[in-house]
């Protein structure tokens, strides 16, 4: 039996979803295939107290999310120190980690990863994708998915437009 691909989990992705109070939810879409983790270097991003301790209560009572430390070595270290002097360090990390470990990123920020990833065959997950795999695993609706959206945006995160019809996920699950 192989090792389970991990999604690494950025900042902005984790707080759509607690900001959507859809954390769980998040962490459930594909729990049986994968396992969820978040850096060291993301979960340091987090500065919000009840945030914090939303993510802790996921790491260590519900156990559906992992904490690893990030503290690359040779050509990931090189590739991070790269990476940062481009982008912000929780973006960095993730594009570090997944790039030498063969994993999939769970972020919005497109615009610092999009490239990257391509160039270097790095899959990622939107927090569009996830909001499309949650519908097609039947896991919420698309009513869900727009209230969630809805809850996020009135707690100041900026959610991206989506439309369960004509989206196209960047990573086939």
């Amino acid at each position: 039996m192989g090792k389970k691909v991990k999604i690494v989990l950025d900042t902005d992705v984790v707080l759509h979803f607690m900001k959507g109070d859809r954390l769980s939810l998040l962490l459930d879409i594909f729990a049986s295939e994968c396992e969820y983790v978040m850096l060291s270097t993301t979960y340091d991003e987090i500065r919000n107290k009840d945030q914090r301790n939303q993510i802790d209560n996921h790491i260590c009572l519900m156990k559906n999310l992992t904490k690893i430390e990030f503290n690359p070595t040779g050509e990931m270290r090189r590739t991070y120190a790269m990476l940062t002097s481009m982008f912000g360090r929780g973006e960095s990390a993730c594009m570090a980690y997944c790039q030498f470990e063969h994993h999939v990123i769970g972020s919005n920020n497109t615009r610092d990863i999009r490239e990257y990833c391509s160039d270097n065959g790095i899959s990622y997950l939107t927090t569009a994708d996830f909001l499309y795999y949650a519908i097609m695993r039947g896991k919420m609706t698309e009513s869900d998915a727009a209230q969630m959206i809805a809850d996020a945006r009135a707690k100041g995160s900026n959610v991206p437009d989506f439309n369960y019809k004509t989206h196209i996920p960047t990573t086939q699950m």
